[in-house]
This record gives structure tokens, sequence and C-alpha cells, in this order.
């Protein structure tokens, strides 16, 4: 049977995000996307107007986005700034196109989805916005205990990648760890704060990252894929880590005292959850990277308190253009 063809366009194509989504979908084997990559100035982001840009093995032009850009499209994805989205997500809409805002600016307006920890099923929405994929780590680990055990509570702490603040963030970063090794001051323009080499709980007063504000987005988001029990069960500290990508956290789970260790593996095993043991090299960032896996191995407490840590790691970039993608593909059969 042929795979079904889903005409889409790519908001913010050029950004890191935009990127990863392209090749994402380019790879694609159930369904042939018809993809039309767009940025809402190419001069805004250093690109000259009809800049080629690679998705897979396939080679597209990047456009700007001009009137009637959205017309004909099945789906939309907004993966740039939520002042773009804010400015174009409307036009798109009265086109009928189903959007999928990978930007977040439009929680208010759509659905918050992660169809692996739902389930399928979108409803009438035809505005989603994939959840966070920090909120993806831990509800997937969360929901998957509470499934085999009554009594589960999680205690997580997550690094906050540079990825996440997209080529500003990653730039930024390895400005700052060259002029450190080189005995210079670091530019502080998005974090205000020195990130390289340095692992901190909050930034400077006048940082572009809130912390804060992210965190309390991995919550809420938790909740709305999640539920209460889940969200209820779960606390959480976000630290900026000082690397380029890959999320990783740590997880001390309480279960069931009579809960062991191999039990909690394969509660947690399949899917996109990958258990990784103790024979293997453990889970870090750079061995998640473009695996489209979160990546989590399991110790059991040795300091006598009852309990298991688990170690995740993912790619935060394909993690979250692999969710946006399963909420593309609800919209798509609805």
């Amino acid at each position: 049977m042929a795979a079904k063809v889903v005409k889409a366009a790519i908001v913010g194509a050029s950004t890191l995000l935009g990127k990863e989504l392209a090749n994402e979908l380019n790879a694609s084997a159930s369904t042939v996307w018809d993809l039309k990559l767009l940025d809402a100035s190419l001069a805004d982001v250093g690109m000259a107007t009809g800049q080629i840009a690679s998705a897979g093995d396939e080679a597209i032009l990047i456009q700007t986005i001009e009137p009637g850009a959205f017309d004909g499209m099945d789906i939309v994805f907004f993966a740039g700034d939520a002042a773009t989205t804010l400015k174009h997500w409307k036009e798109a809409r009265a086109t009928g196109s189903g959007i999928v805002d990978v930007s977040a600016a439009l929680e208010a307006e759509g659905v918050v989805r992660c169809p692996w920890i739902q389930g399928a099923g979108v409803g009438a929405a035809r505005v989603v916005v994939p959840a966070h994929p920090a909120a993806v780590m831990l509800g997937q680990i969360v929901t998957r205990l509470q499934a085999k055990w009554q009594s589960v509570r999680a205690v997580a702490t997550v690094m906050e990648p540079a990825s996440q603040q997209g080529s500003a963030g990653l730039d930024e970063m390895h400005q700052q760890t060259v002029a450190l090794l080189s005995f210079q001051a670091v530019p502080k323009d998005v974090y205000d704060a020195q990130v390289a080499f340095n692992l901190s709980a909050a930034l400077g007063p006048e940082t572009k990252v809130d912390l804060r504000a992210i965190a309390a987005r991995i919550r809420r988001d938790l909740r709305l894929i999640a539920g209460e029990e889940a969200t209820n069960a779960t606390a959480m500290q976000l630290l900026q880590a000082p690397v380029f990508n890959g999320y990783t956290a740590s997880v001390f789970v309480d279960l069931d005292p009579e809960a062991v260790m191999g039990e909690v593996e394969s509660a947690l095993e399949g899917g996109i959850v990958s258990v990784v043991t103790h024979d293997e090299p453990g889970p870090s960032n750079l061995s998640a990277t473009e695996q489209g896996q979160l990546l989590v191995s399991v110790q059991a407490s040795s300091d006598g308190v009852r309990g298991f840590w688990l170690w995740m790691a993912v790619d935060n970039l394909k993690l979250s253009a692999q969710t946006a993608i399963a909420c593309a593909a609800e919209l798509a059969v609805v």
C-alpha cells in the first residue's frame, strides 16, 4: 500500500528545531510529507531569499512567508519564535490547516498533547501544542511506574541544555567556552551569567532564559498529559547545565517495598523508552544524540533508603520533533 501523502509547511525552518523537524519528516516511512519550508524574514536570520536547505537527503528551498503561503497545506508546524507564531497562525488556520505549535505560543488556543502518554484521539481540536520534552520524559517514567505500582513518588533533577534556546543559546555557550579558555570576558547577552563550565539553578537578572517559567511550563504540561496523580507524585528542580544538547535527569523513585530492579526495568522498557543495562555504557547527553530514544538506567538505592535511582538522557530536539510529528499524525487523520 502506498504511503499517505500529507502537505505540510514548517514555519521557522532555519531554526535548530525546524531543521530537525524537516529531517524527521523526510525520514518518515509511514507517511510521505510534501514539505514547504518557510521563515518570517530570511534577512533576519542571516539568509538570502530563496536559501537552499537540506531535509534528510533532500534539498528544499526556504521561502519567506508571503500571502497565500499556507494555501493547500494539511498541517502547518510553527517551530520559530513565539512572535512569528502569534503573527501568522490565524492566517494558517483560516486555510483549514491543522496547526502544530512547537513554539508553545498557542497554549491558550489549543490542546497540549503527547500521544504516547495520552493515547490516540485529538478530538475536534485543530490547534495542538506538543508537550515540553522534559514533561514527556517525566510523564513516560511516572505513568509507567504508576501502571505497575499503586504508590509512586518521584524526585527529579532535570538539566536544561543550551539548544533549548535555539542557535542563540548554542552560540553563547560556544562563545563563553572559547572566551574562558582564552582567559577573556564571557558574553552574557542570552543568559546574563556564565553557563559554560557552570551548573546553576538561577541565571542573571537580565537573562532571556527564565528557568522558573520553563519549570512551570514543564509541570503544567506534565499535568495535562499525565494527569493530576502523576504530577502530584513528582517533585522537580530545573538546572541550567553546561552542555550544548540533550536533556538529562536524575530521578529518585519510591515504590512498593517489594519492588525489585528487574521489575522496574520491565515496567519502563518499550516504545520510546530504552532501558540501558549495567553491562552497557550508561546514558548521557552524548549517547542520546540522534538516538530517538529516551535512555534510562536503573540502580537500586544502596544507602539504606528504599527506592531506585533512574538516570535518563534524551536528544531534546529530536524528542520535540518526534512529539510534534505524532501530534500532526493525529490531526492529519481528523
